[in-house]
C-alpha cells in the first residue's frame, strides 16, 4: 500500500532535498561547509523575516526551546507562558526543569486569548520573559503574535515564539513586530528532515543570554553566537541535514515567501471548506494554514477513525492530544503540500467516514475545496 503523510510535522520532502543527502559527507571545518553554513544563515532570516543572528541546533525544535529558557532566564527571574495546547505546555514544563518562577496563563484550546486578560497578569508578576505560540499544532489553532508582541514591548517583556509549526505556513514578522526570539524546527513548513531547530535573537535577548546564570552547555547562545560571527558552529554540525534545509531553502526562495504563505492560505481554506461541507466542524476559532484540527463527528470512534485512515487507506492523518484525544483529528497541508494532497486527504476523510456508517455524500468535500483550489 502506498503511504501519504499528511502530518504537521514530519512532513513530505521533495525529491531534491531527498537526494542531496546521498551525495558524501565533508568535514565541517572547512571553507566548503562555511559557503554551506553561510547560505543557510542567510536564508533562514529571510524565512524568519528578521536581520538577527539565527542559530541551527543539531535537535529536534524542542532543544531550540530549551535554549531559550536556559539562556534568556536566570534564577531569579519570572516567567509566563501562554498555553493554549500541548506545546504551550511544554513552554512550561521546560520552565519548572530549570526550577524557574513560571506562571502558567491558561487559554481555552482552540479559543483565541484575551489580550486585557493576558495584560492584566503581566502587570500583576511583572515576568521578564513571556513565552508564546505561534500555531498551537495540537489544536490547530493561530495566535496573535503581533498583538502579543505589542503587549510585550509596552510592558518591558522579552517575547519568545514557538514558530514551530507556523513558521512559513503563517506570517511570522519578526523584526517587524519586534519578536525577540523565535523558534522553529526543520521537519515542518521548512521542507527538510527532522533533527535541525533553529533560533533568532534579537540584541536585547543576545545580552540577556550573556548574564544568565541558568546551566547550559551545549545550547549555550554565547558559544554559538561566538561562533556564528566567524562563519562557524560551536560543535559539530549535522552536515548532511544541513545540506537539505539548504535546498528546501532555496525552494522557498525560488517560490517567494509571500507566495509560499498564499500557497498555504488556499491550501488550509480549501480543507476547511471541504470538511465543513461535509458536516464536519473546524475545531479552533482562529485557525492555521498550517494544520486543520477537525471535531470528531458525534458517535464515531476517533481512536478508530485516524487508525482506518492510516492502516486502510495509507493516509496518515494526527489524532488529538491530552483531553482532546479521540475527539478531534489534524490534517496537514504543511511545506511541500499541493492542491492535489488536499483532495486526497478530503477523499480519504469522505471514504473512511462512509466505511464508518457517517452519512456521507462522497464527493461534497472535495468539490468544496476545488472551488477554491481551481
Amino acid at each position: 500500500m502506498k503511504k501519504y503523510l499528511m502530518t504537521p510535522g514530519p512532513t513530505t520532502l521533495p525529491e531534491d532535498v531527498l537526494s542531496i543527502m546521498a551525495q558524501p559527507i565533508i568535514h565541517h571545518r572547512t571553507k566548503e561547509y562555511q559557503e554551506i553554513n553561510q547560505k543557510v544563515n542567510e536564508g533562514l532570516k529571510y524565512i524568519f523575516s528578521t536581520q538577527n543572528p539565527i542559530f541551527t541546533l543539531a535537535a529536534s525544535g524542542t532543544g531550540a526551546m530549551e535554549a531559550a529558557v536556559c539562556n534568556l532566564l536566570s534564577s531569579t527571574d519570572k516567567a509566563i507562558a501562554i498555553i493554549g495546547g500541548k506545546f504551550g505546555e511544554r513552554w512550561a514544563e521546560l520552565c519548572k526543569a530549570y526550577k524557574v518562577d513560571v506562571e502558567s496563563f491558561e487559554v481555552e484550546w482552540g479559543i483565541p486569548l484575551d489580550i486585557d486578560r493576558l495584560r492584566e497578569r503581566i502587570e500583576t508578576i511583572k515576568p521578564a520573559v513571556c513565552f508564546a505560540t505561534l500555531c498551537e499544532t495540537s489544536t490547530g489553532m493561530l495566535f496573535d503574535i503581533k498583538g502579543i508582541s505589542g503587549l510585550c514591548q509596552k510592558e518591558g517583556v522579552m517575547l519568545v515564539v514557538d514558530a514551530i509549526s507556523g513558521l512559513g505556513a503563517d506570517p511570522m514578522l519578526t523584526d517587524e513586530w519586534g519578536v525577540d526570539v523565535v523558534i522553529s524546527g526543520s521537519q515542518k513548513g521548512l521542507m527538510a528532515p527532522p533533527g535541525l531547530a533553529c533560533i533568532s535573537m534579537s540584541q536585547k535577548a543576545l545580552e540577556k543570554a550573556s548574564r544568565s546564570d541558568l546551566p547550559k552547555y551545549y545550547f549555550s547562545v554565547p558559544k554559538a553566537y561566538k561562533a556564528y560571527q566567524k562563519n562557524d558552529t560551536a560543535f559539530t554540525p549535522a552536515i548532511t541535514l544541513i545540506r537539505a534545509l539548504s535546498c528546501a531553502i532555496e525552494r522557498i526562495q525560488k517560490e517567494g515567501l509571500e507566495n509560499v504563505i498564499k500557497r498555504h492560505s488556499i491550501l488550509a481554506s480549501a480543507t476547511r471548506a471541504g470538511v465543513e461541507a461535509i458536516g464536519l466542524e473546524v475545531f479552533p476559532k482562529n485557525p492555521s494554514n498550517a494544520v486543520t484540527a477537525v471535531k470528531v463527528p458525534e458517535g464515531i470512534d476517533g481512536k478508530r477513525l485516524t487508525k482506518l485512515m492510516k492502516d486502510g487507506y495509507g493516509v496518515n492523518f494526527a489524532g488529538g492530544q491530552g483531553h482532546l484525544e479521540g475527539k478531534i483529528f489534524r490534517i496537514a497541508h504543511l511545506g511541500y503540500c499541493d492542491k492535489f494532497d488536499v483532495i486526497l486527504a478530503l477523499s480519504c476523510i469522505e471514504m473512511v467516514l462512509s466505511d464508518m456508517g457517517y452519512p456521507v455524500k462522497k464527493g461534497e468535500a472535495i468539490s468544496s475545496a476545488e472551488k477554491i483550489l481551481i
